[in-house]
């Protein structure tokens, strides 16, 4: 299985928080039905909850955290060994007091010396109330036996959403400049307005995406690293990335730098905005995304823009990227000459089939050994009637082993070896597992990659098909 090299990354940006200076934090909560345990704090951050403390809660519930520098602003838990928690806000005040039981944490807290926790609490007192009445609401949406009364739900949940988004609103027009109201601006996705009327007299259709697109990220603060430690970051971050932009990765590497330039003011938020969206394109499954990895590795690391890594990891993340580059979707394929089973040598280019599938494997490896006679079924039913050539390079195992593979399964196809590593073919294919499929077009561009045997049966109908309309 791939090691991927970005895992580790994470971890130094989250030890790279800044400091707030050096008089640091105590906050005192008793906790009413705890007692003679300990307790955690820990702080959101990105999509994930980290430890960030760790103290003991004495025989009258009463538990401290401090430290000597200030925790970074965000949303922060204190955790009990039941794993029930109740969030905080941490920002300028932190040294302050509060008191709640284990029975209902929001409905019993009491604050003293915060005012930011105070107005949290208000909120998630009137705001929990708000969405239960809702989720009471969705249920009965849920049992509607007519037409009539799903309507009738629907136009309530609707109202009561209305009233809570109101009510975040004003909370955040009220109290400027707190990190609530920072937050509560960043919630909401962008009311749509009418679709402006075409020349010919029609309402535009698409204005509607792309005003939604243009304005999603309009209130989300991208260098507020505050906002890192709550969930709406990642969330809206994911969510733009992943469902608002077309899912292209030409498209997408030009909003990645839109959206690191509006991070880039804070380097906290400019780390964790450049990590996290080279890993993610790094691991992602859907084929053609490692094309915005090597963006991202060309435009930040190789351009010294990243410093919170070693050279050592600096080095493996560029190499990778260097290994996929030559090979992303859209590119022209790197020609290989290899040799066939009688030592002659076969070029790529001299192929005439205007399609081309390659697939590198081994007569030793029990996947291929699996794949292998299914792709053969494959060209015998429809790929070599429909032109196209499948080239087969075997990687691993001796003359032997690979020549009577070839002969008792009876394979018709260009079998090809490289015994002298003459092509470099594993580094231009970026080859580190088998069976790897990569699919060629007319014009010997890579159109399709790392795809499975029953994937390829579904696209290569779909290549003919939109070349014989061109035609």
């Amino acid at each position: 299985m791939k090691k991927y090299l970005l895992l580790s990354v994470l971890f130094s940006v989250v030890a790279l928080s800044k400091s707030f200076g050096a008089d640091g934090y105590n906050i005192k909560v008793k906790i009413n039905g705890l007692k003679d345990t300990v307790a955690y704090l820990g702080n959101y951050y990105g999509d994930k909850q980290y430890l960030k403390d760790t103290a003991k809660v004495d025989h009258n519930g009463t538990v401290v955290f401090s430290g000597k520098e200030k925790l970074p602003g965000g949303i922060y838990l204190v955790v009990t060994p039941r794993k029930t928690y109740f969030e905080i806000i941490v920002d300028k005040e932190q040294n302050f007091s509060l008191e709640t039981d284990t029975a209902d944490f929001i409905g019993t807290m009491k604050v003293k010396g915060s005012s930011d926790n105070e107005l949290f609490y208000q909120y998630l007192r009137n705001g929990v109330t708000m969405q239960k009445r809702i989720m009471d609401k969705s249920k009965t949406l849920a049992a509607a036996k007519t037409k009539s009364d799903s309507t009738k739900v629907t136009d309530s949940l609707k109202v009561m959403n209305d009233q809570l988004d109101t009510y975040r609103q004003k909370f955040a027009k009220d109290h400027p400049g707190t990190l609530l109201a920072k937050l509560f601006n960043a919630i909401p996705e962008p009311t749509i307005p009418d679709a402006p009327i075409l020349e010919n007299g029609r309402k535009d259709s698409t204005f509607a995406y792309r005003y939604y697109r243009a304005h999603f990220l309009d209130n989300l603060d991208l260098a507020d690293d505050r906002l890192l430690r709550t969930p709406i970051y990642n969330q809206k971050l994911s969510k733009y990335f992943t469902q608002v932009i077309p899912q292209i990765p030409d498209t997408i590497a030009l909003e990645t730098d839109w959206v690191v330039a509006k991070a880039k003011p804070n380097p906290e938020t400019f780390k964790y905005v450049v990590w996290w969206l080279t890993y993610n394109y790094e691991t992602s499954k859907i084929m053609g995304m490692d094309a915005v990895f090597v963006h991202m590795v060309e435009k930040h690391y190789m351009n010294n823009e990243v410093t919170w890594i070693d050279s050592a990891q600096m080095a493996k993340i560029i190499d990778r990227a260097k290994k996929i580059s030559p090979n992303v979707l859209g590119n022209k394929a790197p020609i290989l000459k290899l040799r066939d089973q009688n030592m002659n040598v076969v070029s790529m280019d001299e192929i005439k089939s205007p399609y081309m599938v390659m697939v590198f494997w081994d007569p030793t490896c029990g996947h291929c050994k699996k794949e292998i006679p299914k792709l053969d079924s494959l060209y015998r039913k429809t790929l070599k009637a429909n032109n196209t050539e499948v080239f087969a390079v075997n990687l691993d195992g001796d003359q032997k082993q690979w020549m009577d593979y070839v002969q008792e399964h009876n394979l018709e196809w260009i079998n090809v070896w490289d015994p002298y590593n003459e092509s470099d073919f594993r580094k231009k294919y970026d080859i580190y597992s088998t069976p790897v499929i990569y699919v060629l077009d007319k014009d010997r561009n890579i159109v399709a990659k790392r795809i499975s045997v029953e994937q390829l049966g579904e696209v290569m109908p779909k290549i003919w098909e939109r070349d014989k309309k061109k035609s």
